[in-house]
């Protein structure tokens, strides 16, 4: 059977960078891409969830240079960058190149996100953000990613948020690490806005559905070419189905036994086209008794039309033949499904 076929969900990421190199103090600053950033205040225990991962794509959101860090590496105070604008907000990143003794900080570079110019937005505003930050190491062509895997939420309340502990110093400065290249490093940003889904995609298994038996007479047994016959449509649920069947077998049942399949169809207007679940009772009806032949059957059918599940020996040919039992009756003889469950998928408020 073929694999199913799924939709998935897309993410968008927002990076920022800073890197350094060498002589006379220079400070360059770079804002390129889309996206939003948020990074959280760190403390020793929150750090325990960070992970650190180098990657060769530049962060999306900003980039900030040092040239010239030598000239920096010992002070204390905080480095503000300019104002970027990413994922539709303003931000600045805060840099402290001795760390953030209040978070932690103390022997590492500590490195945040604050969000700007705020007083447009509405009261009680919230901005929901999956932030990356990242330290270029131009030794190996790539840039050291920062995260937590945390939604960070910036309010009026919360403007800041990042990593206290973002790279050891006892690292960053190690010359062998390659972090730090002719006296320049750089530091980066990637940003991206988390609004919640305002919809779901709910899939609901319904027994016993509405309209759910179905019954297919195929006359002038005898007289059938070997060849698949089908059934009409029928609906049941959100999707059209049918029955095929060939007389001359199918498969490791030929020439020896009756087959029959159930086949998803399409779909009805205005449906949510999905995977669908069908479980049927496959039957072949005993036209003299309740000694019916049945088969139960249940499984994912695909979106795509003409995928059949069922079975490939309903009955012997030799018992459909014999016509004191009674499934063939007059050259005829009768199909019978009975959908006992499918799904039904709709788009629904979260």
């Amino acid at each position: 059977m073929d694999s199913q076929k799924r939709s998935l969900g897309f993410i968008s990421l927002a990076f920022l960078f800073i890197t350094c190199s060498s002589a006379e103090f220079l400070i360059q600053q770079v804002t390129e891409g889309r996206g939003t950033e948020n990074n959280s205040s760190y403390n020793l225990r929150a750090n325990l969830g960070v992970t650190r991962v180098l990657r060769e794509e530049r962060p999306s959101s900003k980039i900030v240079t040092i040239a010239g860090y030598s000239v920096i590496k010992e002070r204390h105070e905080v480095y503000e960058s300019s104002v970027f604008q990413a994922a539709g907000y303003k931000w600045r990143l805060a840099m402290y190149m001795n760390g953030n003794p209040n978070d932690g900080g103390n022997g590492y570079i500590s490195l945040y996100v604050r969000i700007e110019e705020t007083e447009s937005l509405p009261y009680g505003w919230e901005v929901n953000v999956d932030l990356k930050l990242f330290v270029h190491n131009p030794k190996q062509h790539k840039y050291l990613a920062v995260t937590d895997g945390a939604v960070k939420r910036f309010s009026a309340a919360k403007k800041e948020w990042g990593f206290g502990q973002l790279i050891a110093l006892s690292t960053f400065q190690n010359t062998n690490e390659g972090y730090i290249v002719q006296d320049t490093c750089s530091f980066g940003a990637e940003i991206l806005i988390v609004n919640p889904a305002e919809q779901q995609e709910k899939v609901t298994f319904i027994s016993n559905p509405p309209n759910n038996v179905f019954t297919w007479k195929i006359l002038r047994f005898s007289n059938l070419e070997d060849k698949f016959y089908y059934s009409a449509d029928f609906l049941v649920g959100d999707r059209y189905w049918r029955l095929g069947f060939n007389p001359k077998g199918d498969g490791d049942g030929r020439p020896h036994a009756l087959p029959i399949y159930l086949y998803a169809q399409g779909f009805r207007p205005n449906a949510v086209v999905t995977n669908t679940w069908g479980a049927v009772n496959l039957r072949l009806k005993n036209q003299r008794s309740s000694n019916h032949r049945q088969l139960y059957s249940a499984a994912w059918y695909p979106i795509r039309s003409d995928y059949g599940v069922g079975v490939n020996n309903i009955i012997l040919m030799k018992d459909l033949k014999d016509l004191s039992k009674g499934y063939l009756v007059n050259d005829a003889i009768v199909f019978e499904a009975e959908m006992v469950k499918v799904s039904v998928t709709n788009i629904v408020p979260v």
